[in-house]
C-alpha cells in the first residue's frame, strides 16, 4: 500500500474529506518551498502535490506560470525538485506527496532513472498532465511496476466512452477537473461538480478529488462535500507572488483545510 492509499483508506475510516495542496517546488526559491512545504501537514494538508516547474506549462494558467518562471530562475530543476522532496523526507514520512508536471524533463531524466531516483527521494505518485492514456506505456505502466500511483485527470469533457480508458491504469486517487481550461481561470460550481463526481463514482472505486476554481475555505467545504477531498493550487501560489511570509501563506493553508475538513 503506497502512502497515498494508506492515508485515504485512514480519511475513509475517519469520515473525513481530504485536502491537497499544490505547491511549485522552488517557488520563489528552493529554502522558501521547502519551508513551507514542511509546514504544510501541521496546516492539515493530507496530500502535497508538488509542482515540477517547466518552460511550457500548456494547461497552467498565468498564476502557475509564473510560479514555474520564478523557481526556474531560481534554479530550479527536476534533481533539485527531488532533493527538496528528499529534504522533506527527512522529517515526515507520512505524508503522501504527489509530483504534477510534464513529461519532457522526465523523458530528459531517463524513464528508468527518473522513476527509481523519485522513489527514493519519498515521492508516491505522479501527475504528468501532457501524457493521454494512449501513452501508459511510456510511464504509468513503468511506474505501476516501480510502487508509484499514476493520477489521471477527468474533466468536464470526458464523455462516458472516454472515462473508461482514462480510469483504466489510474491509481491513488482521481483528480477531477471542475473547470473546462487552464488552471486558476474560473470558480468551481458544486451544482456542476456533484452530478460529474457522481458519474465518476458509479465507474471506480477510487477516491475522487476535486482541483481548479477552489480559492476560499466556504468554496473548498461546499466543494469537499460532493466529493472526496479537493485540491488548491493557484489560491495559495498567489500568496507566495504577493511575497506573503511562510506563516502567512501556511494560516491561509489551514483556512482552506479547515473548510474541506469540516464538510
Amino acid at each position: 500500500m503506497t502512502r497515498i492509499e494508506a492515508k485515504f483508506k485512514a480519511l475513509a475510516n475517519e469520515g473525513r474529506k481530504a485536502f491537497v495542496s499544490y505547491i511549485m517546488a522552488g517557488d520563489p526559491n528552493f529554502d522558501t518551498s521547502l519551508a513551507i512545504v514542511r509546514g504544510l501537514p501541521a496546516a492539515g494538508v493530507d496530500v502535497i502535490e508538488l509542482g515540477l516547474p517547466f518552460t511550457d506549462p500548456m494547461a497552467d494558467g498565468p498564476t502557475i506560470q509564473l510560479a514555474g518562471q520564478r523557481a526556474l530562475v531560481s534554479g530550479m530543476t527536476l534533481k533539485k525538485t527531488l532533493d527538496l522532496a528528499r529534504a522533506f523526507r527527512k522529517g515526515d514520512n507520512i505524508t503522501p506527496i504527489v509530483l504534477m508536471g510534464y513529461y519532457n524533463p522526465i523523458y530528459s531524466h531517463g524513464v528508468n532513472k527518473f522513476l527509481e531516483d523519485a522513489e527514493d527521494a519519498g515521492i508516491d505518485g505522479l501527475i504528468v498532465v501532457d501524457l493521454p492514456p494512449e501513452e501508459d506505456n511510456e510511464l504509468c505502466i513503468p511506474a505501476q511496476i516501480q510502487g508509484l500511483n499514476f493520477i489521471r485527470l477527468a474533466t468536464p469533457t470526458t464523455d462516458e466512452k472516454r472515462l473508461p480508458r482514462v480510469l483504466k491504469n489510474t491509481s491513488g486517487f482521481v483528480y477531477y477537473v471542475s473547470i473546462t481550461g487552464i488552471t486558476g481561470a474560473a470558480e468551481a460550481d458544486v451544482a456542476y461538480v456533484a452530478p460529474e463526481v457522481a458519474k465518476i463514482k458509479s465507474a471506480t472505486k477510487l477516491p475522487i478529488i476535486v482541483g481548479f476554481g477552489i480559492n476560499t475555505p466556504e468554496k473548498s467545504q461546499a466543494i469537499a462535500s460532493v466529493a472526496d477531498g479537493v485540491v488548491v493550487g493557484s489560491a495559495i501560489v498567489s500568496k507566495i507572488a504577493d511575497g506573503e511570509s511562510v506563516d502567512e501563506v501556511l494560516n491561509f493553508v489551514k483556512s482552506l483545510a479547515d473548510g474541506a475538513h469540516n464538510a
